[in-house]
């Protein structure tokens, strides 16, 4: 059977916004978070596309990132926190860089409280607000989901986050909808399906990502640039005075971060992860890391972090699918399961799936999905000039879930 390529609830079909101001690379995107940028729905939902007149949807299926989470570790506050305590030792602090470990260290404990890698009070509202959207998108077919008897399976790649979005998700369904909670049974775990970077089907690409040579000295280029440093010495030069900045740069303190670039990159990911634990501040405004970079420097930042994503887990090279080719699975098990479906041969009212990062961006590549279908052509560096590709809008916008739909007053099934 001819297949068509699906909607899908993976966050990866709409392209971010770009602003004003613009880096080295050519126009920034809207933000510059990365990966950790915050969910936020991808359209107002009464634009929605209105489904043809006399089909009735009869299955929904869905790949969904885990939700915002804390930092996977303290490695970054750890590594500018050491410098910090130096710099006040020696009374090279800025008045700016006075403010900075104090909310460094409560950044720190907030995540520490929450568990490093776990869902963040945000994190958890992003499910519940994604599974309320589908209650009403699709409250028939959740109705004769709880009226048939029919099942919802939900299905996570093993590790606590993602077991945890789908634990939220479900609860807010049936939150919604009472009804609901007999077609729910035990969560799955396929780590094959949902985990493939870090499983047996990835083994090919973990030993890729460790030692190829062109990667390698491809994000060397990418990041080992005059931008960068000049960068970096603008974001340590907000926190320290420049003497302390030059003594950085001259290695004195390689204990504790290695260079330069190091240190704004520890600077970078705090600011990158803060956001997501807004709900943990203390005063419960949120926590202004944007105060530490220039927009211009926090631009710059995520460019980097989405040229090593491009490159280790995207399109990249366009000689290459080695950094999606294991995604092929994930993406026979979404025809599989509605193709069952149409055929009768499933009682599956939906399928559920709670994933990374590291899964959805591969198999939106090997989708060539909008923004995701250009690799880089030998000799071309990944820049926002070059692609429209960024990790933020791969992971993180969320359009509707993929539906199974029929005919009114008829058996046969298709897809829209």
């Amino acid at each position: 059977m001819k297949r068509v390529t699906p909607v899908l609830a993976l966050g990866a079909l709409f392209l971010t916004a770009l602003p004003a101001h613009a880096t080295d690379t050519g126009p920034a995107h809207r933000d510059s978070y990365g990966t950790k940028a915050v969910y936020a729905p991808g359209q107002n939902p009464r634009t929605y596309q209105q489904a043809p007149a006399g089909y009735t949807a009869v299955f929904t299926e869905n790949v969904s990132r885990h939700g915002s989470r804390a930092a996977t570790d303290g490695e970054d506050g750890a590594t500018i926190l050491a410098l910090w305590n130096r710099a006040r030792a020696d009374g090279q602090l800025t008045w700016l860089g006075e403010r900075f470990g104090p909310d460094v260290q409560a950044l720190e404990a907030a995540m520490s409280g929450v568990g490093y890698g776990n869902l963040s009070g945000r994190g958890k509202d992003e499910l519940r607000a994604t599974a309320v959207r589908l209650t009403k998108r699709l409250p028939s077919l959740l109705a004769s989901i709880a009226e048939n008897g029919e099942k919802i399976d939900v299905v996570t790649s093993g590790q606590g986050r993602a077991v945890d979005s789908g634990t939220v998700f479900a609860t807010a369904l049936t939150d919604a909808d009472p009804a609901l909670k007999s077609a729910f049974g035990p969560a799955r775990v396929d780590k094959n399906l949902l985990y493939f970077h870090k499983s047996s089907g990835g083994a090919d690409y973990q030993k890729w990502l460790a030692t190829d040579e062109r990667l390698a000295a491809t994000l060397k280029s990418v990041t080992d640039q005059p931008a960068s440093h000049r960068a970096a010495a603008r974001v340590l030069g907000r926190i320290f005075k420049p003497a302390f900045v030059q003594r950085v740069v001259n290695g004195e303190f390689s204990s504790t971060a290695d260079d330069l670039a190091a240190a704004a990159t520890a600077v970078y990911d705090l600011y990158a992860i803060a956001p997501a634990m807004r709900e943990e501040c203390p005063n419960g405004r949120g926590w202004d890391f944007g105060r530490y970079l220039a927009p211009r420097d926090a631009a710059w930042f995520g460019y980097l972090s989405d040229a090593e994503d491009f490159y280790e887990k995207g399109p990249s090279f366009s000689d290459a699918d080695i950094t999606y080719k294991m995604a092929q699975p994930l993406l026979d098990d979404l025809f599989e399961q509605v193709e069952a479906k149409r055929d009768g041969t499933s009682t599956l009212g939906a399928e559920l799936r709670f994933t990374h990062a590291e899964e959805i961006i591969p198999l939106a590549a090997l989708m060539r999905l909008p923004g995701s279908g250009r690799a880089a052509a030998p000799g071309e560096t990944y820049t926002y000039a070059t692609t429209t590709w960024c990790a933020c809008s791969t992971t993180r916008r969320r359009p509707r879930s993929r539906r199974a739909a029929r005919p009114s007053g008829r058996a046969a099934r298709s897809t829209t």
